[in-house]
């Protein structure tokens, strides 16, 4: 038998209509590129949204086509997480940090009709242009952008979409072959909004300052814009500044309560609050989440002890929309030494409501004892169930529909997730992956180079960077120098090893692979500079 309830779909449209409804004087805050701050009111917002909706159905743009962005965090970009999906378009956040070659290729797969363009990335796109097989309309943000929302009107509301079509999409970065699309349904945006915005996960409302550091364009900004708008909360953008100082004078200024970022990030905003005690006034922080990539302990405890600062460790992937776990204490610990309790919060936390999850290895399943890791696997309504046009990917999902990570955890029997290491090598550096197997093959083409494995090693910025162990062949030379400038035309600069080291050769495992684990041993101690 069935409830008798209206079928009433899950979609971004709602979402839209309830902050124009209820939260027209709410303000949105972004730093523009010279520094200054641009303030406007969520009505504004909406109208603008809307007229940008109309813009794109009158540049051709139709229902699932995917209209593209590329720009950093600011009010123009907010339109275009609501306008796009307004109009029943798919919005596709491209990352600004990738190679050109990348970007290009993603863009010509994802099949772009049209791409928002912030002023200054127009070199980077100028780079991508060449390489595309059908190049979408190219909107450039600031007085062309501006001229095309001037000339149309606010759209109408329309027929909600049904909630399980495609309203957004990101692509992951490639650590494992080419990138691959996540294409994620209206339900599962929402869905993962109302569980974002929980307490007990970001504790997200009305009376919260929110200003999302994490990229728009990385895993829709953590979902942060979503959940603000949702709930009415101000939202403040950084736009292209995050450095320390910017970024810490923008939360005193805004009296921001809730931010996110990666690791990278806080590294530098503990070293300026160290170096200016009592030169910032940030004592309305309630929560500074942290993802991307492990955060030590250490320094957890220095915000919070030296500055009054809760750092909230979160984890998650594209394919999870990208919410996976937070790191709040569980109540079970209330009354724990602060050391326990500090130690507990440098684990990747416990699922999220709607997110179950199980690892296993190769015994099978592995017991919630904290100690015996296993593939990390989840399965939940946000969470992806394939990839976009790629028929390859199997391997990625159980046959029972679960996902599986490649991330290599344990679990304690309080449910809480700590990351051990990354199956397939990963290196996360600065809340980026960069891909050792791409370095590697890169290396090997080099006319010197007879075998090549890269490997992370610690980094006290970056937590983690790239050394390449090197094995040159019979009477061959090469330095450096020259494998960094063989590698930098085809990789960002961020994927550069920052060391090479020449040896004898790579130990490799009994079924031929390379035996990364010895090389981790044998350079564990490796020191880098700043």
């Amino acid at each position: 038998m069935n409830g008798l309830m209206m079928d009433f779909p899950l979609t971004l449209s709602a979402i839209f209509r309830r902050a124009e409804a209820l939260f027209g004087s709410q303000e949105i805050v972004s730093r523009n590129p010279d520094k200054s701050l641009h303030r406007y009111r969520v009505a504004d917002w909406a109208t603008r949204t809307r007229r940008l909706a109309q813009a794109l159905i009158g540049l051709g743009v139709k229902p699932g086509e995917r209209v593209a962005t590329l720009a950093w965090n600011h009010g123009p970009h907010l339109e275009a997480y609501f306008g796009i999906p307004l109009m029943r378009g798919v919005l596709h956040t491209l990352n600004l940090r990738l190679h050109p070659d990348e970007l290009a290729f993603i863009v010509n797969h994802a099949d772009d009709r049209v791409v928002l363009i912030d002023q200054s990335l127009l070199p980077l796109w100028e780079k991508v242009r060449p390489q595309l097989s059908n190049p979408p309309i190219e909107i450039v943000f600031g007085d062309q952008y501006e001229a095309l929302l001037a000339k149309a009107a606010p759209i109408a509301d329309c027929p909600d979409p049904d909630e399980n079509s495609a309203v957004a999409m990101c692509y992951t970065t490639g650590t494992t072959g080419a990138p691959k699309g996540v294409l994620y349904s209206h339900r599962a945006i929402v869905l993962h909004t109302l569980g974002l915005a929980l307490t007990g996960v970001m504790s997200i409302s009305e009376q919260d300052t929110v200003c999302p550091v994490v990229p728009m364009f990385h895993a829709n900004a953590w979902g942060m814009p979503f959940a603000a708008v949702m709930t009415g909360a101000k939202m403040v953008m950084p736009g292209p500044h995050l450095d320390a100082a910017s970024i810490v004078d923008l939360f005193a200024r805004e009296r921001v309560t809730i931010t996110g970022g990666v690791p990278t990030i806080w590294i530098g905003v503990l070293q300026l609050l160290d170096d200016t005690p009592g030169a910032y006034d940030l004592s309305s922080m309630r929560y500074m989440f942290v993802g991307g990539s492990a955060v030590p302990q250490a320094m957890i405890e220095a915000f919070e002890k030296r500055h009054g600062m809760r750092i909230v460790h979160a984890w998650g992937m594209t394919e999870l929309a990208p919410l996976g776990s937070i790191s709040h204490l569980p109540s079970s610990l209330a009354d724990a030494p602060d050391e326990v309790k500090f130690k507990n919060r440098a684990k990747q936390g416990r699922p999220a409501p709607f997110v179950e999850i199980r690892a296993r290895n190769e015994n099978g399943f592995v017991p919630w004892d904290g100690a015996t890791m296993g593939e990390l696997e989840v399965r939940g309504p946000w969470i992806a169930a394939g990839y976009y046009n790629r028929t390859d990917c199997g391997d990625r999902f159980t046959d029972d529909g679960w996902f599986k990570t490649g991330d290599i955890v344990t679990i304690d029997a309080t449910g809480t997730i700590q990351v051990a290491d990354r199956a397939k090598d990963v290196i996360k550096s600065g809340g980026e992956w960069i891909s050792s197997v791409a370095l590697e093959c890169a290396l090997m083409g080099h006319p010197a180079v007879a075998e090549a494995a890269v490997i992370p090693v610690d980094h006290p910025k970056w937590a983690e960077r790239p050394l390449a162990a090197v094995v040159l062949k019979p009477g061959a030379t090469a330095t450096p120098a020259e494998l960094r400038a063989f590698l930098e035309p085809q990789f960002p600069k961020f994927w550069m090893p920052d060391a090479f080291e020449f040896i004898d050769a790579i130990p490799r495992t009994s079924a031929g692979k390379f035996k990364k684990s010895e090389l981790r041993e044998r350079f564990k101690d490796y020191e880098l500079g700043v």
